[in-house]
């Protein structure tokens, strides 16, 4: 017999966390590997496979071939503080799209880093400038100094998605690398769970990443880019789930929380703007068109101020909590590498490879483009700078 079909006996209960890892029923692992059902359940009660059917489980799983051949489960932990919360619960283990997105955005930084720090450039004032007794007013009233964002901007804005972009470009033109994706790098096969994870922030005076998964409702995400630069100016790192009723367990997600919501919604704006004597649905919406956030959030600020009860906010969120509808995806191929890869990382790199300083083989693995696809990238850039 040959040395791939050769047989190997395996952990049996590595071969079953490697799939369960990856969130795969034994027929969906079978039907991506060819092969019945059965034989997915066998091998995971004998341990005996073939190196051949072992390195298919390994890729379909998306496991290091060598985790395989470990005597139990390793225990994956991740890099950054956890501050997600799900129905009071501790979240489940984290799935490899979450893992590999959280590594390649520290690949990405680590770089940026390098290559800031190469040229002389001098760490940025607001990463960190809150670590003290700041109250949350005042972090929120640093964030839009550092910014630039004048006060109603977000009333001057046709929709969420113009909102949406406004912002993001401010924080990139002022240092902070601005990630926007709902997928793996640029693998369409790995999408990213919106239940798993809203966001998460990686904390470095010179290259500052803040990542919101582009597969939540685009309402949403409004709040998640506001809560995670709020963790920059706090200089603490973390993955958040910002959803459902229950308040975060952890103070510091409860502070960033505050930022975010003063920040996009200022408390005088919004008691400024409530009619006191409308149905609480239709000032609800009215806030939500003006603030450019979702309707829960606005409702979530409105009981905060006492312009609402809390038996009007739990019934409102019971009703519309279902009628989102996430992100669909899709759209223009270049406009998206605009949020995949964000323009100042994006400018940073067609800068180095011009110059000689990052190899192509270096660029492909930073931005997941290659070939032509790269080389246009590499166009658009040179374009637009």
């Amino acid at each position: 017999m040959s040395g791939r079909r050769a047989r190997q006996t395996l952990a049996p209960n590595v071969l079953r966390w490697a799939r369960e890892r990856a969130g795969l029923e034994p027929e969906r692992l079978a039907a991506k590997m060819r092969v019945k059902p059965d034989r997915v359940r066998d091998w995971e009660r004998s341990g005996s496979i073939s190196l051949a059917q072992a390195d298919g489980m390994a890729r379909h799983t998306r496991t290091p071939l060598g985790y395989l051949f470990l005597k139990a489960p390793p225990t994956e932990e991740l890099s950054i503080p956890d501050y997600r919360t799900h129905a009071g619960a501790a979240p489940a283990r984290p799935t490899p799209e979450l893992l590999d997105t959280i590594h390649l955005m520290r690949r990405r930084q680590a770089w940026m880093r390098d290559e800031l720090v190469e040229v002389g450039a001098e760490p940025l004032a607001f990463v960190g400038i809150s670590r003290g007794e700041s109250s949350f007013e005042a972090v929120a009233e640093a964030m839009r100094e550092a910014f630039s964002v004048p006060a109603g901007w977000a009333a001057t804005k046709p929709d969420w998605t113009t909102a949406l972009r406004f912002l993001r470009d401010r924080a990139d033109e002022s240092g902070v690398l601005t990630i926007f994706n709902g997928i793996v790098g640029n693998n369409t096969s790995r999408k990213l769970d919106r239940s798993e994870f809203q966001g998460f922030a990686l904390v470095d005076g010179h290259a500052p990443l803040v990542f919101v998964n582009a597969a939540d409702f685009k309402a949403a995400q409004m709040f998640t880019l506001a809560h995670e630069l709020a963790h920059l100016f706090v200089g603490a790192p973390g993955l958040s789930n910002l959803g459902g009723q229950e308040l975060p367990r952890h103070d510091t997600e409860r502070f960033c929380n505050a930022v975010a919501a003063e920040f996009l919604v200022p408390a005088g704006e919004m008691i400024g703007q409530w009619t006191p004597y409308a149905e609480v649905d239709e000032a609800l919406q009215a806030a939500a068109r003006r603030f450019k956030v979702s309707v829960l959030v606005a409702a979530r600020r409105a009981v905060n101020l006492e312009l609402i009860r809390p038996s009007e906010f739990r019934s409102f969120y019971e009703r519309h909590t279902g009628a989102l509808k996430p992100s669909s995806g899709g759209g223009n191929f270049w406009n998206n590498q605009n949020t995949r890869i964000g323009r100042r990382f994006g400018s940073a790199v067609y800068r180095a490879v011009s110059a000689g300083r990052l190899t192509y083989r270096e660029a492909y693995s930073l931005t997941g483009l290659r070939g032509d696809t790269f080389d246009n990238f590499l166009r658009r850039m040179k374009t637009a700078l």
